[in-house]
């Protein structure tokens, strides 16, 4: 396989706007549309010598070694004029196995997206801790690039953005933004978030808040006066609130509660969503920090969240069951999905019956 054929499998991949290619043998290639898997039928089955070769025609030498070494490797990689592309390498029954993630060259804004308007509030607070969660593929990325977007737009501030890989590119435009790509600029989330502290950030991203030291870091940067956005794999709110307390040890639990309860300004949980008429469309959980949730955080009641979220939907918040109650209401996505995607689908059932019961009142 020539490095033209590889270009023109990509090629194909935005023409048919999939999300990802998947590059396994002994399958053809399989693109992912609106969610699902797509194989490419009329194409020929992918080979190990076609997969070896795509390999080396999209890595650096150093990328090879690594790959040589940990048998797994993440990277980006672009095609002038096409996009860029979030590209993760293993291996299965020994042979190589490449996904492409796609990632637009132009970031997409807040409004394109259809996102919260919470989101530019958010972005634009001067200190403190939001969390953009959710599945893999859900977005997350496209969420925190159209933030930043907007405060690029907005105001003037020292941006420090640490990722793996880099995805999105931010020119500056009032805000100077540096971006850190794991492996090529830095070893580790954790050694890169220290370094970032001395460097004068106002606004600190943190791709994903994977363990103890980075978890331990982003909280003191938010405490010592720094906006810090990061991201974590947890499905709403009181989740994202435990995992991030469970990963201390048991004896440090409390004192987690208090701080988190200081510095937490909203928690935004996604998922995606295929719409009935095509395309897909983001179901958004939002929790903002008022007293109420801080209390309910310092006094280990996450199970209490969801009762205060729906009390205060006029202060923008919802649950994710809210959202998914209004996106079949009007008609948006069907039943059966939106109880897929539901952390609770009992109560989107309730939520349900309760506003056809108001509507036929």
């Amino acid at each position: 396989m020539q490095k033209e054929q590889i270009t023109e499998l990509l090629k194909l991949t935005v023409d048919k706007k999939a999300s990802d290619l998947h590059l396994r043998v002994p399958s053809p290639p399989v693109l992912r549309i609106d969610g699902a898997l797509v194989p490419q039928e009329d194409l020929p089955t992918v080979t190990p010598e076609d997969v070896e070769m795509i390999f080396e025609h999209i890595t650096t030498p150093e990328q090879r070694n690594t790959f040589l070494n940990e048998l797994d490797l993440d990277f980006a990689y672009s095609v002038p004029g096409l996009a860029r592309f979030r590209v993760s390498v293993m291996k299965q029954r020994n042979t190589i196995s490449i996904a492409f993630r796609v990632v637009p060259f132009k970031v997409f804004t807040i409004d394109e997206l259809g996102l919260p308007q919470i989101c530019k509030e958010l972005i634009l607070k001067p200190r403190g801790l939001v969390l953009v969660t959710g599945p893999t593929g859900s977005g997350k990325s496209t969420t925190m690039a159209a933030m930043i977007d907007h405060l690029n737009e907005s105001d003037s501030r020292n941006v420090i953005t640490i990722e793996d890989p880099i995805e999105y590119l931010h020119p500056n435009k009032k805000c100077l933004i540096a971006q850190r790509d794991l492996g090529d600029d830095t070893r580790s989330f954790a050694t890169a978030l220290v370094h970032a502290l001395r460097h004068d950030p106002d606004v600190i991203v943190v791709g994903e808040m994977r363990d103890l030291d980075t978890i331990t870091t982003a909280i003191r940067a938010a405490e010592t006066g720094h906006l810090v956005l990061g991201t974590l794999h947890t499905t709403d709110a009181p989740q994202t609130i435990d995992r991030v307390i469970d990963i201390f040890p048991h004896g440090q639990q409390q004192q987690i509660r208090l701080q988190l309860s200081q510095v937490m300004e909203a928690i935004l949980s996604q998922t995606l969503l295929p719409r009935i008429t095509g395309g897909r469309i983001g179901a958004f959980e939002i929790m903002t920090a008022n007293p109420a949730v801080r209390n309910l955080i310092r006094e280990q009641k996450t199970f209490e969240l969801h009762s205060v979220m729906q009390l205060n939907i006029k202060d923008g918040m919802q649950t994710l069951d809210h959202a998914l109650a209004n996106l079949l209401r009007a008609g948006t996505v069907t039943k059966e999905e939106a109880l897929m995607k539901s952390s609770s689908p009992e109560r989107l059932n309730k939520l349900l019956q309760f506003s056809h019961g108001a509507t036929a009142a």
